[in-house]
């Protein structure tokens, strides 16, 4: 049951319920990655990369709020719960402990790597139904492929 209507059809709504769903999930878990890796790195570039991690925690959380929204916006109740969360993302879990300055950047790499991929096929897949959620998913992806470069240039 929804309160709010969709201005999409039901398949439509459907294939961008899930687009958005699939991006909330991943950068809700993104964000807490970026947080655990960010409490745990130890290091000689302990500094730079803490707060190049929390940077990552801004950008996914704000973008979160944004596609959420957007979920609401169109009928779609947003799932954000922790358990879903961990049954959905596609980013491997961290393990406990502390994390070496050269691993934390290792892990954020790939956690980077795997969002922006499946970013790329929820842009592929709302383009037809939904441009306006098809924008957000552009300009978030962007934003994760600056971090993603970042990281990268940090173990070049």
């Amino acid at each position: 049951m929804s309160v709010v209507k969709s201005p999409l059809s039901e398949p439509d709504r459907k294939t961008v319920g899930d687009a958005l769903q699939g991006a909330l999930v991943d950068l809700v878990d993104l964000s807490l990655v970026a947080k655990q890796v960010h409490w745990t790195i130890v290091g000689p570039r302990f500094r730079s990369v803490h707060l190049q991690l929390d940077e990552v925690v801004t950008t996914a959380r704000q973008h979160a709020d944004t596609v959420a929204e957007r979920a609401s916006a169109l009928g779609i109740a947003p799932d954000g719960r922790a358990e879903t969360v961990a049954k959905t993302s596609a980013i491997d879990t961290v393990g406990g402990g502390w994390n070496k300055d050269v691993e934390a950047v290792r892990i954020m790499v790939e956690a980077l790597g795997a969002v922006i991929s499946r970013m790329r096929e929820r842009i592929r897949d709302t383009d037809e139904p939904d441009p306006v959620t098809q924008d957000i998913l552009i300009g978030l992806t962007a934003d994760l492929e600056k971090h993603h470069w970042m990281f990268q240039a940090e173990n070049a």
